[in-house]
């Protein structure tokens, strides 16, 4: 699986447009998130079928923001949201993001 950086309200909006894809939001300068992205890579390293993209939130404060205020999803970083039908179904932050949690929300 190819991970997809996203910059921009129209790449997101693109990605909408599946019918489920999973969006990371990671800090750059934090463990924890290195840590979070760590489970995130490995995870979708073995779902090649799963749509996903990460924004790092120093680099497109902007779309995290949107995320936030469009979605009703509380900011957090790191933080997983998973969406299908164009909606946020799921989301995890910090230490609960891991190989588990991510493949538990998607499966089910």
């Amino acid at each position: 699986m190819v991970m997809s950086k996203i910059e921009t309200e129209e790449q997101f909006n693109e990605l909408l447009k599946e019918d489920t894809f999973l969006l990371f939001k990671h800090s750059v300068t934090c463990p924890v998130s290195a840590e979070a992205f760590e489970q995130y890579e490995r995870y979708i390293l073995g779902n090649e079928q799963l749509k996903t993209a990460y924004l790092a939130v120093q680099e497109a404060r902007p779309l995290s923001n949107y995320v936030a205020d469009t979605f009703d999803v509380k900011h957090q970083s790191p933080q997983a949201i998973l969406f299908k039908s164009g909606k946020p179904v799921w989301n995890e932050s910090h230490w609960r993001i891991t190989y588990d949690s991510l493949s538990k929300a998607i499966t089910e």
